[in-house]
């Protein structure tokens, strides 16, 4: 199998397995136990907790472990009351826009943020949020479809002042691109451990920590009282081992992927009627959309399949529908057009033979 899709997941990587499997046999204990095995655990936790800080450029006690990244984002909204105001785009990862529809039945007011063509917010974005002065506003700092990247930090320095609280989904952008915490200046940031070769059902969300945080799982003291629930330790062992290796390998996979996507970017351009989105936008150096005129994009997903080849018509969480993507149509794609789409995402085992049998089987399939 070729797998093309790692912005849905990533293979766990051997040194990571290998990091986990001593917390998924003998050493058992309960991080909040103070016998040596619960001690094994704790200390084991808070190594996991420093490499994920030093992987973002944070403090260690910034990090609060979350069971991925859909949970991170919702603790970041957790704090919004009735009738707040808050602001997000319409690309968004569904995670965060349904909690807009969630927010908006409690009454809260939603400036949707529109996009341009090319997947980014226009010019005249700031102007447009410093007058609704929204309270909450969430930006994603890499979408997961067309892997387009926001210029965040513009955001947030200029909302700060104003006094709105503004939160990131770094999610895709981890491992891929350098992401720097106390850089792009936002309050929060969610991020997922499965996106960098890490374990499943594992994520975290980073905050400054004179942001209040409201939980939304009580009755333990767990994650500096911001989670309750016995961690997953052997998932935040992986964690924390993958982020180690993501920042040292973090150089070398990005010139890797940004060779293999020129590669394949060149080989798509030979397919007639085919259309790279967002083509000309500054974008993840692993993600490629694309559609072919008259091909429906979840049929040649499966025929592609059919050939040991993985990729997606878009988003996983949002998987299994017949609607055109919502970040295409966001962007003004017909959804006609939106319906072909399909989505390379490539990874770090992949090469460029891999390329070069995708772009034969996928012209023999056309």
């Amino acid at each position: 199998m070729s797998h093309f899709d790692h912005n849905a997941t990533t293979p766990l990587d051997e040194r990571v397995l290998a990091a986990m499997l001593p917390y998924l046999q003998g050493l058992y204990g309960n991080p909040s136990s103070l016998y040596r095995l619960g001690r094994i655990a704790r200390t084991a936790i808070d190594c996991a907790r420093e490499q994920v800080a030093t992987l973002v450029g944070a403090a260690a006690g910034q990090v609060i472990f979350t069971s991925g990244g859909t949970e991170a984002n919702h603790l970041a909204f957790a704090g919004l009351k009735p009738g707040a105001r808050f602001a997000l785009s319409g690309i968004e990862h569904p995670s965060v826009l349904q909690q807009a529809v969630r927010l908006q039945s409690q009454g809260c007011q939603w400036l949707k943020l529109d996009v341009g063509g090319n997947g980014l917010l226009p010019p005249d974005t700031l102007a447009k949020l410093k007058a609704f002065r929204p309270e909450f506003v969430s930006i994603m700092r890499a979408n997961n479809e067309t892997g387009t990247l926001e210029d965040v930090r513009q955001y947030a320095h200029a909302l700060r002042a104003d006094g709105s609280i503004v939160h990131t989904d770094a999610v895709q952008a981890l491992g891929k691109i350098p992401v720097a915490f106390t850089e792009l200046a936002v309050h929060m940031m969610s991020l997922s451990s499965h996106k960098i070769y890490g374990p499943k059902g594992c994520g975290a969300l980073v905050y400054d920590k004179g942001t209040p945080i409201t939980p939304l799982l009580m009755g333990g003291g767990q994650e500096q009282g911001h989670r309750a629930g016995t961690e997953n330790v052997a998932a935040i062992v992986g964690f924390g081992k993958a982020a180690e290796l993501a920042l040292a390998e973090l150089d070398d996979n990005r010139r890797h992927l940004a060779r293999l996507k020129a590669a394949l970017e060149q080989g798509l351009k030979t397919v007639p009627g085919l259309t790279i989105f967002a083509e000309h936008t500054p974008r993840l150096p692993n993600t490629v959309q694309f559609g072919i005129a008259g091909i429906d994009g979840e049929m040649l997903l499966m025929n592609l399949d059919k050939h040991g080849i993985a990729v997606s018509s878009g988003s996983a969480c949002a998987s299994g529908g017949s609607e055109p993507s919502p970040v295409l149509v966001a962007m003004g794609v017909a959804p006609e057009q939106a319906k072909t789409a399909v989505r390379v995402s490539l990874g770090k085992a992949n090469s460029e033979a891999d390329i070069v049998a995708f772009i034969h089987c996928l012209k023999t399939l056309i």
